[in-house]
């Protein structure tokens, strides 16, 4: 079996959501240096948004959007399902960031960013998504789960 990403056959923009990742990597970098756990509930509902298919209303793909026309950055457009996948991982790591930092595990607050900005920074400069590995992984181990 060929290692795949999740396909949903829908095609969303590469490059905005490079863009979109590259203000999610920001948004954690300011948490991590405020503390402010305002930024993580702006990020969470950003991801909501984009994930329920309400993006003309995610600050993030507005910006993302503005960027991407006044650079004139190309249009590459692919399959939405590992964009997806890696916001439902995103909302993921920054409900627990948010939580891990509402109870005080400042290690574990630590260790979860570290990741997180570590698989973004893969997928913003290399376009390389951990997300399509462990799904990959998952469907292997429990097939009949992913089909």
């Amino acid at each position: 079996m060929a290692q795949q990403c999740p396909l949903i056959f829908r095609q969303v923009d590469a490059t905005v959501t490079r863009i979109n990742t590259l203000f999610v990597i920001i948004g954690i970098v300011t948490f991590l240096w405020t503390q402010s756990t305002i930024v993580l509930m702006v990020l969470i509902v950003d991801f909501i948004l984009r994930l329920y298919g309400l993006k003309p209303y995610s600050p993030i793909n507005i910006c993302s959007l503005f960027i991407q026309k006044q650079l004139s950055l190309p249009i590459k457009m692919e399959d939405a399902g590992a964009k997806r996948l890696a916001a439902f991982f995103g909302t993921g790591f920054t409900i627990a960031l948010l939580i891990g930092t509402w109870i005080g595990a400042d290690l574990a607050v630590a260790f979860i960013a570290g990741i997180f900005l570590f698989c973004a920074a893969l997928e913003l400069l290399f376009g390389y998504c951990v997300g399509c590995k462990i799904y990959y992984i998952a469907k292997k181990i429990y097939p009949k789960g992913f089909e």
